[in-house]
Parts: structure tokens; sequence; C-alpha cells
């Protein structure tokens, strides 16, 4: 019997999907949940199981978009598994051994060999270069004019290095990433306003927290915990922050649920974290880490990116000091956390020595004003500099021990 593997629906509104890549080879046998392929749907990537066990027949090429109900490959299930597994069979027969090519005849070396003649001397020498580095192609090896020459390649003049160049098609996830960031510079308001924010008194929390915090809860007590409670608050002051345009209305919600933008093997990825507002530190960092393994692991589900009414972007893990974040659609606002560096500050009419970070509110212009925007960013650096009062309702230790 013979079955028709047919494309799974990755998730809702979802169509079509792009074989990435084949993880068997045609007339393989498979066995049953056997991962036998990586298809790009235009919000993840996700693997194939096999239906059933046996002998697989391909029906789509690698790169193929594939409807969603398609058949893309068929499994003789009346088959038997090989024995011996793909071991070559002892009557095959064996490649013929390749000839040896014939070797050049050397060149004779002689007294002139590496020899540079008086104009390939004269060269050579105003641009530094030994004429033992230069294989002469004049009589018995000299170095001649032309070879000096060659060998010193004018401005612009192709080197002897490496030039190759390879092309590859985008997969469908990252074809989907491209249209959707066009779009939103083109169809949004989009501003960005910056601000600055001293994180010296998130610092001393974690140093005097983290170790318990830790080996109570099983997770490290990071920032994102810090900024996501933050957000959530200053999302609750300033509710635009938090709504989205669908057409001639603006949607509003009254939850927080807040994308956070992770890599993944395939690219950049954003799950949400559900009722952020609801989470306590030990919950948003539980939920930070479970969907960062996801990510990594290539096991997010489409479900798990969808959804988001607004969205935290961590540039400062690879070393970005500031950015313009851009909006992810079709939510409003993005907020971009960056590096932390050791500045200069006025404290109580002292410079003093801080740990800053600079965080950057990108937000569409068309549904969030400028006052709205401004009082939001303000609103998460006092926050983020008052966590105790702000966050912890005076009480860090038993907001880090819930």
């Amino acid at each position: 019997m013979v079955l028709e593997m047919k494309v799974p629906s990755p998730g809702e509104s979802i169509t079509e999907v792009e074989i990435a890549t084949w993880l068997v080879e045609d007339g393989d046998y498979v066995e049953k949940d056997q991962p036998i392929a990586e298809v790009d749907s235009d919000k993840a990537t996700l693997e194939l199981p096999a239906e059933e066990s046996g002998i697989i027949t391909l029906k789509a090429e690698e790169g193929d978009a594939v409807a969603v109900g398609a058949v893309v490959c068929h499994i003789d299930m009346s088959a038997a598994k090989p024995e011996g597994g793909a071991e070559q069979k002892e009557d095959a027969p064996k490649a013929e051994e390749k000839k040896e090519a014939p070797k050049a005849e050397p060149v004779k070396d002689t007294y002139a060999t590496g020899t540079a003649s008086p104009a390939a001397k004269k060269i050579l020498a105003e641009k530094g270069i030994s004429a033992a580095t230069v294989k002469g192609t004049g009589k018995d090896g000299r170095v001649t004019k032309e070879d000096a020459v060659k060998a010193v390649p004018s401005m612009g003049t192709p080197g002897m290095g490496s030039r190759g160049s390879e092309r590859k098609k985008l997969s469908m996830l990252r074809r989907k990433v491209a249209e959707r960031l066009v779009a939103v510079k083109n169809e949004t308001a989009m501003l960005t306003t910056f601000n600055e924010v001293n994180m010296q008194p998130i610092f001393d929390l974690r140093k005097d927290f983290k170790e318990d915090f830790k080996a109570k809860h099983g997770v490290s007590l990071g920032f994102m915990s810090f900024f996501t409670k933050a957000v959530t608050r200053a999302l609750q002051m300033y509710p635009a922050v938090n709504s989205m345009i669908d057409g001639k209305e603006m949607i509003s919600f009254d939850f927080q649920d807040i994308s956070i933008a992770v890599s993944g093997p395939k690219g950049l990825m954003v799950p949400v974290i559900r009722n952020a507002e609801n989470l306590t530190f030990r919950g948003v960092e539980s939920e930070v880490k479970r969907l960062a393994i996801r990510a990594r692991e290539g096991q997010i589900t489409v479900d798990e990116m969808t959804g988001g009414t607004f969205t935290i972007t961590n540039g400062g893990v690879f070393g970005s000091m500031l950015s313009t974040p851009i909006i992810n659609p079709p939510q409003s606002a993005i907020l971009g956390m960056h590096n932390i560096v050791n500045r200069p500050m006025a404290v109580n009419g002292e410079v003093v020595i801080q740990p800053i970070m600079y965080v950057a509110l990108s937000y569409d212009h068309r549904i969030i004003d400028g006052k709205e925007s401004v009082g939001f960013l303000v609103a998460v650096k006092e926050a983020l500099e008052n966590p105790v009062e702000l966050l912890m309702d005076n009480n860090p230790t038993k907001a880090l021990e819930m």
C-alpha cells in the first residue's frame, strides 16, 4: 500500500510552503515520525515528519513552492526494511583508479633563475617586492619587466585572492520578512525617539539577588524581566502604544502580549509572551528562556509567534550602541535595547561613572502622538531607574520570590 503524504497546514492563513531541505533521499527507507524535510512558511521553518514507515519517493524538489494539502512524497508501506543499511554490496564494481596526470617538466634552475632584469628590478624595488617572490617567465626563469608589472597590480586591478561568488534562492521566510519590512517603511509614518537609562539600580539588585533567584527558580535574573515589567506598566499608562490600525479603525487591547526578538538558525524569530502583565519576574525569565530555546532548536510554532501587541528587541547582545528598530506589523511600536557602557554622568551634582544603556522607541505616528511616545519611553526609563518602588512595590525580596 502506498501512502500519499500531503503538506499539513502550519497555521491559519498559510496557503503554501516551500521545500527548504529534504532530509532524506529518493528511495530511502524512513521510519514513522522521522523528520524527512524542512519546510518554510512565510512565518516559520517547520519539520515534516514521516506519517508511516516505508520506502519514500519524493514528488517535489528543494525550493519548490507547494500548496497546503498537495502531495509531496509517496511512502510504500509494504516495502520491507532493508538489512545492512546503505553498505556497498560485495559484487558492486569498484571504480577505476584515476590515472595520474602527466607531470609538467620542471624548470631547470640556473644562475639566472629568479634574477630580475634591470627594468624589472627597478619596478620591484619601487614597490618593495623581492624578486625571489616573483615567478620569472624569461629564459631560464629570469624575471622580466612584464613579470614585475604583473606582480604589482595597480589600484583597481583584481588581486591574487579569491573573487568567487555564490547565488542562492532566499527562503520563503526570509522573502516574507523582507516584504514586511519594506511594507512597514512604506505604509507607516514611522518615527523613533531615544532616551538613556542608568542601569546601576538594576545592577545592584541583580548583584544582591541573582544567586538566590537562580537557586530558587532555576533561571537567571536577567534584564528582560525588568524591561518587560517596565514596558507592561508603561503600556497601561499609554494605551495608544498598545494599539494597532485595522483599515479605518484603531484596535486597542486591555492585555499586553509582548513579542521578543530572538535570533534563530533560520533568522530572526519573534515569539510572544502571553499576558506578560500578569507574570512575575520568575514567570517572565522562565518564559523568555523557554521560547529562546525553542526558537534556537527550530521548534517554535506559528501560533507562538502570532498575536503580539508590542515588541522588545535587544541589539545590545550583538554590540549595538544605538539603532532605530523597525516596527513589527501589525503592531504600532517597538522598543530597542542596546549595549551597556560605562559613561560619565551627573549624579547629585557630581560626575560619576555609571552603566548607561541607550533605548529607542520606534512608533507609528498615525495613531501614536509625540506626547504619548515620549511619555511612554520616559515611563520605561523611570521604572528601570527606580525598579524597587515602581516594579517591586518596595519589596524586592517578595517580588523575586514569587
